[in-house]
């Protein structure tokens, strides 16, 4: 899999340029996190997260802005989707279904007071932490470097008709779309690699070529010898962050004129490749130096853009803005559920007892289902069906998903919607009822086939994990309230409430 820093723009022409990208390392398997703040453009490492952010504005009070808060604004249609998602069962615990359809402004006040979190996170100082500064830093100059190969080599990437032509004389087994594909690639790949030839020769490249060998040896030792306990056989983020020294992550393994590339650098890319791709011969000199020609590649690019003016660009800013507020959130996030503390067995033991219809297991309805295009198609399905209809031919002439087949249904999957097919019984058809229908609230008829109460375990080991998990889900939502309240309390903070009057989350067009 390649890391996909080279999106937008014509199809063609990324899917491409995607093909070149392998040198610059595979996608990684799990995120890291940031840069710092006074980094040079294109320079890696803590010091690489710089991020101009946009001054504060007054958010628009156009008609389809429904919140705002700072200089955060919450538009309708962004509104309008949270609320369906709110409702989405596949979100729903197991041993936790929402009985009530969500109100709209309490869904609004919590989209309002997560921006809040981020607001309070930056204060904070959140982004300093070095795995935030690396990710978000990473992430710039992907889209960075994204922006300058985008502006500087789409146009010159050309196949002509004659070209494609004379491969298919050559070969008329050809098909022309690949042949097309096939140039393409090529050609893209000889662009790339003159264009990063002409960007290294005028970067003053400086390989430390003294330093290679302890390079060599550190890696040895952290593949070998790790500092604690590791269950794989590759080196991970959390053995450089925690088992090189400060002297060894500042290690200069080159230097070029916007920067510099340490050893911290060099394995952090090498943890950018997922482990069977990593080159075998690291613990030589000369591997340390083919994999630093590696890790060059991204910071001189991102050095050109910048001497370009690229990062500049408004939307490459607000993109990473926007990508510095998804980790910040997730941040705020995990900082408070990291505040509840887990259950003990004797709480585990008199919450399960007390509350032992929630741990029933094996409730099911065995259902067959005609989804309709409209209500008005609903109503007229039922009452063909109570007419004497066969289900299944009428099944064949309205539903929008004829080929569906009887399934188990349980509370989980149904999530708020559970309740109206509970109160079915065997051979009984439903409806109009509403349902989550790809990503949306569509009208059903249901048959219900078949219907299993269940049974409520016995209390056990097993049980008592599923218990805790329970008891720490209700903790954690009763704490985020508790702390939506107080940032609301904080940071003013407008509501349109005239734009979100009569929004029904179950009637959403």
């Amino acid at each position: 899999m390649v890391r996909p820093f080279l999106r937008k723009s014509s199809p063609r022409f990324w899917c491409v340029i995607m093909a070149i990208c392998i040198s610059y390392g595979p996608a990684r398997k799990s995120a890291r996190a940031g840069t710092a703040p006074d980094a040079k453009v294109g320079q890696v490492g803590p010091a690489a997260a710089q991020t101009p952010q946009p001054a504060a504005k007054t958010p628009s009070a156009a008609p389809n802005v429904v919140g705002q808060i700072a200089d955060y604004v919450i538009l309708k249609e962004e509104f309008v989707r949270r609320l369906t998602a709110e409702l989405n069962p596949y979100a729903y615990e197991s041993y936790s279904v929402k009985s009530e359809p969500v109100n709209a402004r309490s869904v609004l006040e919590k989209m309002i007071a997560e921006k809040a979190m981020v607001i309070e996170a930056r204060k904070q100082n959140m982004l300093e932490s070095e795995m935030l500064r690396t990710s978000i830093g990473e992430y710039r100059d992907r889209k960075l470097v994204n922006l300058l190969l985008q502006k500087q080599l789409q146009s010159k990437l050309t196949v002509t008709p004659e070209e494609i032509e004379e491969k298919i004389k050559a070969d008329p087994n050809l098909d022309k779309a690949r042949v097309r594909a096939v140039l393409e690639r090529t050609k893209a790949n000889q662009l790339l690699d003159a264009y990063y030839k002409g960007i290294y020769e005028k970067s003053t490249v400086n390989k430390l070529t003294e330093n290679f060998a302890k390079a060599a040896q550190i890696h040895q030792r952290l593949l070998y010898k790790p500092r604690a306990e590791r269950k794989v056989g590759f080196i991970r983020d959390s053995q450089v962050r925690n088992e090189l020294t400060e002297e060894e992550k500042n290690l200069v393994l080159a230097t070029y004129s916007e920067g510099k590339i340490t050893l911290k650098d060099w394995f952090e890319k090498l943890c950018d490749f997922s482990p069977p791709s990593r080159p075998r011969d690291l613990g030589t000199e000369k591997g340390v130096e083919r994999f630093l020609e590696i890790v060059l590649k991204m910071p001189l690019l991102a050095s050109e853009a910048g001497r370009l003016g690229l990062d500049k660009d408004a939307n490459l800013l607000k993109q990473v803005r926007g990508e510095e507020d998804r980790k910040l959130f997730g941040e705020a996030m995990t900082a408070k559920y990291n505040e509840v503390k887990e259950a003990t067995d004797a709480q585990a033991a008199e919450y399960f007892s007390e509350n032992k219809d929630l741990f029933i297991t094996g409730r099911t309805i065995n259902i067959d289902q005609i989804w309709c295009a409209d209500l008005a198609t609903a109503r007229k399905v039922k009452g063909e069906l109570d007419d004497g209809a066969d289900f299944q031919s009428v099944k064949e002439k309205y539903s929008l998903q004829k080929d569906s087949k009887p399934f188990h249904t349980y509370p989980g999957s149904e999530g708020y919607f559970w309740k109206d097919l509970w109160k079915g019984e065997p051979n009984d058809v439903l409806g109009p009822l509403k349902g989550f229908y790809k990503e949306q609230f569509k009208w059903r008829i249901v048959k219900v086939l078949q219907k299993r109460p269940g049974q409520v375990k016995e209390y056990s080991d097993d049980m008592k994990n599923a218990v805790k998990r329970k008891i720490m889900s209700d903790k954690r939502e009763a704490l985020l309230q508790k702390y939506y309240k107080e940032l609301l309390e904080k940071y003013p903070h407008k509501i349109y409430d005239d734009r979100i009057k009569g929004i029904d989350p179950l009637n959403i067009p």
